[in-house]
């Protein structure tokens, strides 16, 4: 069974949806104050997943996530490099994905320092709605729900909410954002609200006006995804705000399906079924 490790610490807010969803898919789950891991109370190798949820991370006072990325790089950085080596799976999820970026984990860094941030959104305002994603990388073990028999027809959409104000992911020059597509690194973007076409920019498609409406990346291996979208808030089919529109077929579904009938639920649900079919050794640490 999938071990997985939801970190929380001040300002957290996303934990438990975060772990329930992870529940749901299978996987056996704790949730874990960050202060336990630096105390060596607890280690990282303990896990097969490591997860860090969304929320404001004290307070997101000296900006969203530097706090927790600067404590993380102090204390945790060489721990938090290792489980990535080892092939285990990393998911970041909106703040997280803010603390990946800061800490220089995703995209990478190079000789020149970093090469990307993710900065305040163009509308100068908290988003907080619903987007339409494309998965760009199904080849991440979070994101192999979206590989079809014979490749991918047409792109694979998803329906998640968003909820920030530091969102809009930019990168240093145009050279960083070829690295990205050379390499395989753009896995999700923002899809136009009619179709599976990219957003171009347009708000409020793209909410928070990221360079080619970027919306996560992974790793060059794949193992390692930051998003800033929620899949966490969308595990269960009621949560659809649109729910009641659905056709009958739809909202006559079993109650136990419908628990796992979100569209963030796959996100999790493949995860688990990685580690489970052996996709990574947790004991060759």
């Amino acid at each position: 069974m999938a071990k997985v490790v939801v970190l929380r610490t001040a300002g957290t807010n996303c934990d438990e949806e975060t772990a329930w969803a992870f529940r749901l898919a299978g996987a056996e789950v704790e949730t874990v104050h960050v202060s336990r891991f630096v105390a060596r109370e607890r280690r990282l190798e303990e896990f097969d997943i490591l997860v860090l949820p969304g929320g404001f991370s004290y307070g997101d006072d000296l900006g969203a996530g530097t706090v927790l990325a600067g404590r993380l790089r102090r204390r945790l950085a060489s721990d938090i490099a290792r489980f990535v080596d080892t092939g285990r799976l990393v998911l970041w999820i909106c703040n997280g994905f803010q603390v990946l970026v800061r800490l220089g984990i995703l995209p990478g860094e190079d000789q020149h320092g970093k090469t990307a941030s993710l900065i305040e959104n163009t509308s100068g305002k908290f988003e907080d709605r619903w987007v339409r994603l494309r998965v760009e990388r199904t080849t991440s073990p979070f994101l192999s729900f979206a590989a079809k028999e014979g490749g991918i027809a047409r792109p694979f959409i998803v329906r998640v909410p968003v909820a920030h104000r530091e969102g809009r992911f930019v990168v240093r020059d145009p050279d960083v954002l070829d690295a990205l597509r050379h390499r395989g690194q753009i896995a999700l973007t923002y899809a136009a609200a009619d179709g599976d076409e990219l957003a171009n920019g347009a708000y409020p498609a793209n909410p928070n006006g990221s360079i080619a409406d970027i919306a996560g990346i992974t790793n060059a291996r794949g193992n390692v995804l930051g998003m800033m979208p929620h899949p966490e808030r969308f595990v269960h089919g009621l949560q659809d705000p649109l729910w009641t529109r659905s056709p009958a077929e739809v909202r006559s579904v079993a109650p136990e399906e419908l628990a796992r009938a979100g569209e963030g639920f796959p996100f999790f649900a493949s995860a688990v079924r990685f580690i489970d079919e052996g996709g990574a050794t947790r004991a060759a640490g």
